[in-house]
This record gives C-alpha cells, sequence and structure tokens, in this order.
C-alpha cells in the first residue's frame, strides 16, 4: 500500500511525487514513456532551444549595429536538433536520478483508475490512500479536410531540417505566435489565420497589439476572423465572416493542445469535467472523488509547465494530511519571441469587466537606458491596479527578458504588494528590472521620466 501514486511523470507528476516523499509518504509514480512529459521531451524545453537559435541569429545579423564585421552563415538545422535532443535527454535523466533519491519507485506502464486508490499499471494493479492524475496533454488532430497531406505539427516542426517555404498557422495562442515568430526568422512566409479579432486573446489586448505589430514587422500577414475548412493540394481554403480567401502554403502547423483527460476509469468514479475537456478540480486540486486529485495539463486552462508543478506540490502537500490551496489568480505567463512577453493576472479588459475601477501605469522600453544602448527598445510594461484600493490587478510586459522581469510582479502579488509599495522601490542601474518599477509609478500617479498626464 502507497500513500501516492502518480500517474505521469510530466513536470507537474514529478514534483508531486518528489514533494509527497519529503513529507514522508511511500510514492509511486506510473509513467508509460520517458520521464519529462511534453514540456522536457516535446515542449517547453525542444522549443526554446529553437527559439534562442532563432534569437542568436537574428542578433548576428544585426552585429553591425555594434561595430562587428560578421559574416553571418546559413543555420545548422541538425546540430540544432542535436542540442535540442541533449539538452531533453539530460534534464530527463535528471529528474530519474532525483526520483529515485528521494526514494520514488518508478513503475513503468500505462496507469488507469479501477476504483478509488486502486490503479491498474498494464493488468498489475497498485493500491494507495490518494491518487494524483498528472496525465498533461497532446496535440489537438486537424480534421479539416485534405489538411493531411500538408499538416506538419509542433512534434515534427522540433525535429526540421530545413524551414518550410511557406506556412499556416492557426493558432491565435503562445504556441503559435512563437512559431509564427521563429519561422519567419529563418525565412519562411508566414500567414495567420486567426479565428478571432487578434492574437493571444486572453492576454491583455495592448499586448496582443505590440507582438502583432511585431510579427507584422517580420512579413507575417494576419488574417482576423478567419477560418480553415479545406485544403487542396496546398491551397488552403479560409472562410471569413462574410467572404472567402485562398492561400497556397507547403505546410499547415498544428499546435493547439487538449487534455489527456479521458479513458483514465475517472468517469465511473464521479469526476467531473469541464467545458475544454479537463479535469474539474476545487483549490486544493481535489477532484470530486475523495482521494482522487488532478494537476496540470490534463485539467484544462493555461496548460503551463510550472502550474503544473505548482498544482503537483499543492496536491502531494494535501495527500500527505497538510492544508494547501492552489492560487490559480497568480499565474504568470510568458512567450520566448523576439519580443518577448511576460505577463500575470488580470488585463485592463478582464479586470473592468470584474467591476474594478481601474488604474493604468506605464513605460515604454523605448526611453529605458539599457534597451536603449543594446538597441532592444520595442516594448513596455503596463500596471493594472485598483485604483481605490492600490491592490495590484495585472502586469503585462512586451520587451527583452520579459519572461524573467514577470517574477518581479508575481512575487510582489504573492505578498500581497499594493502599487504605491512597489513604486517607493529601486533598481539597479542600467538594467531592464528599471521599467517595471517606472510602470508602476505611472500607476502611483508620479512618473519620473515620463510627461505629465493632461
Amino acid at each position: 500500500m502507497y500513500d501516492v501514486i502518480v500517474i505521469g511523470g510530466g513536470p507537474g507528476g514529478y514534483a508531486a511525487a518528489i514533494r509527497a516523499s519529503q513529507l514522508k509518504g511511500k510514492v509511486a509514480i506510473v509513467e508509460a514513456k520517458a520521464m519529462g512529459g511534453t514540456c522536457v521531451l516535446r515542449g517547453c524545453i525542444p522549443s526554446k532551444v529553437w527559439m534562442h537559435a532563432g534569437a542568436l541569429l537574428e542578433t548576428a545579423r544585426k552585429a553591425g549595429d555594434f561595430g562587428l564585421k560578421l559574416t553571418v552563415g546559413e543555420l545548422d538545422f541538425d546540430a540544432v536538433v542535436a542540442r535540442k535532443k541533449g539538452v531533453s535527454n539530460d534534464i530527463a535523466m535528471g529528474m530519474a536520478a532525483l526520483l529515485q533519491n528521494n526514494g520514488v519507485e518508478v513503475v513503468n506502464g500505462r496507469g488507469r483508475l479501477v476504483a478509488p486508490g486502486k490503479v491498474d499499471v498494464d493488468g498489475n494493479v497498485l493500491e494507495a490512500k490518494s491518487v494524483i492524475v498528472a496525465t498533461g496533454s497532446q496535440l489537438k488532430k486537424c480534421d479539416v479536410p485534405g489538411a493531411d497531406a500538408i499538416v506538419m505539427t509542433t512534434d515534427q516542426l522540433l525535429e526540421m531540417d530545413a524551414a518550410p517555404a511557406s506556412v499556416l498557422i492557426t493558432d491565435p495562442s503562445y504556441i503559435g505566435v512563437e512559431m509564427a515568430m521563429l519561422l519567419s526568422v529563418f525565412g519562411s512566409k508566414v500567414t495567420m489565420a486567426l479565428p478571432g479579432p487578434r492574437i493571444l486573446p486572453d492576454e491583455d489586448q495592448d499586448t496582443s497589439q505590440r507582438l502583432a505589430q511585431s510579427l507584422r514587422e517580420r512579413g507575417v500577414k494576419i488574417m482576423a476572423r478567419y477560418a480553415l475548412v479545406k485544403v487542396d493540394g496546398k491551397k488552403c481554403i479560409l472562410k471569413g465572416s462574410s467572404k472567402e480567401a485562398e492561400v497556397e502554403v507547403e505546410r499547415v502547423i498544428v499546435s493547439a493542445r487538449m487534455p489527456v483527460a479521458n479513458d483514465l476509469g475517472l468517469e465511473a468514479l464521479g469526476v467531473k469535467f469541464k467545458e475544454d475537456g479537463g479535469i474539474d478540480v476545487d483549490a486544493r486540486c481535489m477532484t470530486a472523488c475523495p482521494g482522487v486529485y488532478a494537476i496540470g495539463d490534463c485539467t484544462g486552462g493555461w496548460m503551463l509547465s510550472h502550474v503544473a508543478s505548482a498544482m503537483g506540490i499543492c496536491a502531494a502537500e494535501n495527500c500527505m494530511g497538510k492544508k494547501s490551496t492552489f492560487n490559480a489568480s497568480i499565474v504568470s505567463r510568458a512567450l520566448w519571441g523576439m519580443p518577448e512577453m511576460g505577463s500575470i493576472g488580470l488585463s485592463e479588459e478582464q479586470a473592468e469587466r470584474g467591476g474594478h475601477e481601474v488604474e493604468i501605469g506605464g513605460f515604454p522600453y523605448s526611453i529605458n537606458g539599457l534597451a536603449m544602448l543594446r538597441g532592444e527598445v520595442d516594448g513596455a510594461v503596463k500596471v493594472v491596479a485598483d485604483a481605490d484600493t492600490g491592490e495590484i490587478l495585472g502586469v503585462h510586459i512586451v520587451g527583452a527578458q520579459a519572461s524573467e522581469l514577470i517574477g518581479e510582479a508575481a512575487l510582489a502579488m504573492q505578498l500581497e504588494c499594493t502599487v504605491e509599495e512597489f513604486a517607493k522601490g529601486f533598481r539597479v542601474h542600467p538594467s531592464f528590472s528599471e521599467t517595471v518599477v517606472d510602470g508602476f509609478r505611472d500607476a502611483d500617479g508620479w512618473a519620473l521620466y515620463l510627461p505629465k498626464r493632461g
């Protein structure tokens, strides 16, 4: 009898297993494939190797601005693939070693719940006081007629030995935007067909507009309110609200993901599901079945690996008798594009819909000293706050190192820091972090380095 059985060896399951073991639990983790999940093997880590290669290529092309006379050759795609595999393998091996170090038993096979506390692994039934489901996500299948012949999944894209000459991307979310930026740097002709009015529909509108402008400057064609309905050879038929359009491309990129939550025996246990197919859980990460928890991508929503890890810690602590809750309001998001994006909390539009009297602050990268000297002036910080209480409702950053800078806002919101308190801080000069403080000073009404309001 185990204290905890974790089904799934991605970042969430891995964190949950180690945390439960740290709390003196007897723990097993069930994984059918290699340790690491989507993040390590097919998502976060591999894609960021490619994004870094693209960023280095772009930087090299601009070296002349700094007096460097470089000859920029062609990208060695095979070398990038080899590095991607090497880094992923190193992380996966490290995960396996740490599980062993923490006394977690690794059970190879596919796990399925047959009763509360009972997990069938390829015919062998294991028992535990609690079970944590961490089965992750998978790519959505493209069911557009005729598309199969030219579909390229992100899994395939991360193994490419050459960039496609032209692509159509229909995913308006982070993955789609990153792939559009990456392929445009590599010389692909990129078209994005969006189901709605803009990219990143769940992010602040200013963020969406800044990144859309960056894409257009790279030659990416954005077609809002168009859906792919048919593919004939290389001809893609797009249907808009009032007319149709045709785009001829070499590949259609499939990147949207969906939770892996079916065929796990959960329905028979009374577990509920959300509209997006994710497993419904409460703030303790528990399902409707006592003793059965679910974490990460299989619960739908943002589907981010750091969220999975945080949920894993929460679920493990509850399994082991602690009282822990997952704070979904401080989920930070990032896009490792060129420029980057980092965000947390509510957009301006969401805050207003939520009934807040909103105060907005901002600061552009274009007048930040470090951004100017490095030639990375594209971007800005935006602060969304409650005008009455000074509560930080959201922070949205587009620009260099945004994925790191958003951590400042995450910590501030976790510690319930007010706008006034943040604005009184100061940072090393010159640095990008100064832009965040300056944005908060603007939200507090006393920006030092911006023209007077009104």
